[in-house]
């Protein structure tokens, strides 16, 4: 009868053993598949989108037409996570919707190493974002940098016209970071 009990309580644990690599695994796959089903439901209900995705930008700049009789303040803001030393070159400027607009970031390695950072925006209000079409911009995307190296990254917009009239002041705010583990990718 003990032998019996025993086989039965040794056939719970590998029952529950396996429940558990069963439970371990799906958490491992969930964890995997947030940062794509976030994606797709920001996508889908415009909910936190940093930056929208402009496809036709260089149409869009060709199509607007510059009003002068409004002006944008445009206030560059920057902040840095890590060992860079991250600023706009100037810190604001006035804007007319519609004219095409190139404004530089500055970014020093304060690191004894090679690394790579990358830096990502937000607007306010963040009605704004939409009407904040950038043709050339560094955010999104790791940038190598060697250790002490400066690098200067311009940001080509332009605001559209039919920005709501109750909005007279934008802020475009970058953080930069240090992307971890990047640091064999930036000294290839």
């Amino acid at each position: 009868m003990a032998q019996g009990n025993s086989q039965k309580t040794s056939g719970l644990h590998k029952q529950m053993v396996v429940r558990l690599v069963v439970i371990v695994v799906a958490m491992f796959a969930f964890g995997y598949a947030l940062v794509p089903i976030y994606k797709a439901i920001c996508e889908i209900t415009g909910i936190n989108v940093l930056t929208p995705q402009t496809k036709n930008a260089e149409e869009i700049v060709k199509n607007t037409q510059v009003d002068k009789s409004r002006s944008i303040e445009v206030i560059f803001d920057a902040n840095e996570r890590g060992k860079f030393q991250f600023k706009p070159e100037t810190n604001r400027m006035m804007v007319h919707p519609g004219e095409l607009v190139t404004m530089n970031y500055v970014v020093y390695n304060n690191l004894p190493n090679d690394t790579a950072g990358q830096a990502i925006p937000s607007y306010l209000p963040s009605k704004a974002a939409e009407h904040f079409t950038k043709l050339e911009c560094f955010c999104f995307k790791q940038q190598p940098f060697k250790s002490g190296e400066t690098k200067e990254f311009p940001v080509v917009f332009v605001i559209n016209p039919k920005l709501p009239q109750d909005v007279h002041t934008i802020t475009l705010s970058y953080t930069f970071f240090e992307v971890a583990g990047a640091t064999a990718m930036a000294a290839e």
